[in-house]
């Protein structure tokens, strides 16, 4: 069926939204923009006279669609090289969708994200629906194709699987910025006192290389462990500047709701550290240097320069 002009404009009137429950779903702004894409496809192919609530209509196929790539990315983590990390994406995004309760940006921080990776698809759908989104228990239940109460039952689970007893500091452009400078500081001095102190005890440290760019492949617990191994990762050598492609500038950036580090070489989006920030200290640091996640964030980044770097010609 062709499609109208009014009824194109309907799809992308839900795009934004549709992509923001894909992104937190899947965890890739590649992988949501394409489901998203597919959606778009099927809502092209469809009966739309018989559709009687477009939003709901599009909301059940986009999370199908998202429900068949969840059970298939489980089967491609086994095969991944190292630790898997969601793709971050810089504030301002509109894959980060509403951000209007904590809930809601707690949903889409890359410490979530990452806890997320612990439920089943079907737990992940109704944890983001319910928590990110409000969408009572009776909607999810439809676009799931279940009962009220299974789904209440599926997102009681979830939530106990992903809570913690830690609450995250929330900051904006000013406060990540003072956090991400007095990291730096500490790591860029070459002493572990500085980064103990700055770390909460049981500090958790995971890297994502994708088997593209080196990068430690089991996490790091503990402030010690972590103190040293960003010592090394920050200390200046021939090997680190030549694996980089040049010498590198460091940004303080907010990337998912939370503070980060930014690290440039020439136009390009080398690596990103996030920063889980707590009142008693920062509790892990995620560490994405796969090309293939930073890709967005890359041309994003570019168009929005220049930026002062809190570093210059690091490393």
């Amino acid at each position: 069926m062709s499609l109208r002009t009014h009824e194109a404009d309907l799809f992308e009137s839900f795009r934004g939204r549709l992509e923001a429950i894909a992104y937190r779903l899947l965890g890739s702004a590649v992988d949501a923009e394409d489901a998203v894409q597919d959606a778009f496809l099927r809502w092209h192919a469809a009966d739309r006279e018989r559709i009687e609530t477009p939003e709901a209509w599009l909301t059940k196929v986009l999370t199908n669609l998202c429900l068949n790539q969840l059970t298939s990315a489980r089967a491609r983590r086994e095969t991944y090289v190292g630790q898997w990390l969601p793709e971050p994406v810089l504030a301002g995004d509109r894959m980060l969708g509403p951000a209007d309760t904590v809930e809601q940006r707690e949903s889409v921080s890359i410490a979530m994200l990452t806890l997320m990776e612990r439920l089943s698809p079907n737990e992940r759908v109704v944890y983001v629906l319910r928590e990110a989104f409000g969408y009572p228990h009776r909607e999810i239940a439809e676009i799931l194709d279940l009962t009220e109460s299974n789904c209440q039952q599926i997102y009681r689970r979830a939530k106990q699987r992903v809570t913690t007893d830690r609450s995250r500091t929330e900051v904006d452009a000013v406060a990540a910025g003072k956090i991400v400078e007095e990291f730096l500081a500490a790591a860029l001095s070459g002493d572990t006192e500085p980064l103990i102190r700055l770390l909460t005890g049981d500090a958790v440290s995971v890297s994502d290389g994708g088997g593209r760019i080196p990068a430690r492949k089991t996490p790091l617990i503990g402030a010690l462990g972590i103190a040293r191994f960003l010592r090394g990762l920050f200390r200046p050598t021939d090997a680190k500047r030549a694996i980089a492609g040049g010498r590198p500038a460091f940004y303080a950036v907010v990337v998912n709701g939370g503070p980060a580090v930014l690290v440039e070489v020439g136009e390009r989006v080398f690596s990103v550290l996030c920063l889980d920030a707590t009142p008693d200290g920062v509790a892990a640091i995620h560490i994405q240097v796969n090309p293939d996640k930073l890709e967005r964030i890359t041309r994003q980044w570019t168009a929005a320069g220049p930026h002062r770097p809190l570093v210059e010609n690091g490393w």
